[in-house]
């Protein structure tokens, strides 16, 4: 079939640095615009999952990118039917006659933008199929495309990855499911090939962000590339992903009622309360889960940062994916220091602050005020080593095969409580509870408590912002007696 050849290049561009070790390596100088029916469109670009022998099936190549709204696909699907506003109306008024004069034309004449996949190009580990590649072949200022397949082929599916990728116009592909009646219906294009990672996530960002201003947040969750562009925290917000992100986790972490922490930060910074306050948390988990996944002198990066140059992949977990994998992974803390009946915790529990009625009815081993489990440097060493031998283990624990079902509501109790429900499925769940039930081990009293004056000597250390470096260290000490991949991953980032 026919494309149109556009040329899209000015000479101040070839001043731009292309870094390929950056996935920037330098574009092609032009883009082609043709159409295709949407049914095989999103064939095309892998929106139909294909079954595999043992393995998952990865041809959905933009589910490591985005997560899929069903409810915005199917009022795309209405609009299509019958234009606005009739898509936005309740089923009951659809149905009566009405409303019948609100019918419209349900144009969609803005491109659906995709990157063309070249032989050998692969996404998540898989490349596209000798026959299942798109043949592009200039003739002047046009081209000829060629499709893996003939006119009227219905039955194509590809066999690996899919050779189209979406990078904007996904929810409108997923409209056109098992609709008959939009069989003839076609969508414009705007097709790149060989195009590198970070310059999809720009586009994305262009596209969606810069004119259109939806939230900056969600944006991050749509696409996780976005998490680690540099061209992106160069801007006067840079740290609207980190920040914004860290600040929206701890008020889950505080808000929703299965968590630990649930009604337990202080989130107004007031005087006198012995909880850590919200900004404290903030910080943590800036310096933590949130921080860029390409960490400083080998130091492990945040599984919720951006990208990992090692494995050529994002850690794409939502939102709600976030802040669950936080309330699993404190909850199994508190749980285990509970059960664990140690003497440290035994003599947390009889001594100092029984009478403080903001701790009536808590384990004071965890939450007590003499537990550096509840302090500044109790929240942040905990939440480093969670996530540094997490993310040693990234790959082993195959954190990218969590994958929700639905992102659901909008409100974060409901949809936290839906992942919550998924991730207990996954396999890094008994490594998490593993590396709490070692953690409760430990002997979490402060320097306030009643010890002995060469126990209460050496708690010391932790005081002030050195005890944060030191706190993280001795857990890491406690964790690498051993010989199991907890003790191998502790011993490994012992020295970072």
């Amino acid at each position: 079939m026919p494309a149109l050849k556009v040329r899209q290049w000015l000479p101040a561009w070839d001043k731009v640095k292309f870094d390929p070790s950056e996935y920037r390596s330098e574009p092609p100088h032009h883009f082609y615009m043709f159409t295709l029916p949407a049914k095989e469109l999103r064939r095309l670009a892998g929106v139909m999952r294909r079954s595999t022998k043992g393995v998952q099936a990865r041809t959905e190549d933009l589910a490591i990118q985005r997560q899929h709204d069903p409810e915005r696909s199917e009022e795309i699907n209405r609009f299509v039917e019958f234009g606005f506003p009739w898509s936005t109306l309740s089923k009951a008024k659809r149905e009566s006659a009405e409303f019948h004069d609100l019918r419209k034309p349900g144009w969609l004449p803005t491109a659906v933008v995709v990157n063309i996949l070249k032989p050998g190009d692969k996404r998540a580990g898989f490349a596209v199929a000798s026959d299942d590649v798109v043949v592009i072949e200039d003739v002047g200022a046009q081209a000829n495309v060629t499709l893996p397949y003939s006119d009227g082929n219905t039955t194509w599916r590809p066999e690996e990855a899919a050779p189209f990728q979406v990078i904007d116009g996904q929810h409108r592909l997923w409209a056109f499911d098992d609709a008959s009646e939009f069989d003839d219906y076609d969508i414009p294009i705007v097709a790149f090939v060989g195009l590198d990672v970070s310059w999809q996530a720009y586009l994305f960002w262009t596209i969606n962000i810069k004119p259109q201003r939806i939230n900056p947040s969600l944006a991050f969750d749509l696409y996780p590339l976005l998490r680690s562009e540099n061209w992106l925290e160069r801007e006067d917000n840079h740290l609207v992903y980190r920040e914004t992100r860290a600040q929206e986790l701890t008020e889950i972490l505080w808000s929703h009622p299965d968590s630990a922490w649930y009604d337990k930060i202080n989130m107004l910074g007031e005087t006198g309360t012995v909880w850590v306050a919200q900004s404290a948390w903030i910080k943590s988990l800036t310096a933590s889960v949130v921080r860029p996944w390409e960490g400083r002198s080998g130091a492990p990066g945040g599984l919720f940062g951006g990208r990992s140059s090692k494995i050529e992949e994002v850690l794409g977990w939502s939102r709600a994916q976030q802040a669950a994998f936080l309330i699993f992974a404190w909850n199994s803390l508190r749980d285990e220091v509970h059960a664990a009946r140690l003497t440290w915790s035994a003599k947390l529990r009889s001594g100092r602050g029984v009478d403080d009625p903001r701790l009536t009815g808590l384990d004071l081993a965890f939450y007590g005020s003499h537990s550096l489990i509840s302090t500044d440097q109790g929240v942040r060493a905990y939440l480093q080593v969670v996530n540094d031998l997490c993310y040693v283990r990234a790959t082993a624990l195959k954190l990218n095969e969590w994958r929700p079902d639905d992102e659901g509501s909008q409100d974060p109790v409901p949809s936290v409580s839906q992942a919550l429900g998924t991730l207990k499925a996954q396999q890094f769940v008994t490594f998490v509870k593993t590396l709490a039930a070692r953690l409760a081990q430990f002997d979490w009293r402060s320097s306030a408590a009643e010890l002995e004056e060469e126990q209460r000597r050496a708690k010391l250390v932790f005081r002030g912002s050195g005890g944060y470096k030191e706190l993280r260290k001795q857990l890491l000490e406690h964790l690498s007696r051993g010989d199991d991949d907890i003790a191998d991953a502790a011993r490994k980032l012992k020295d970072l």
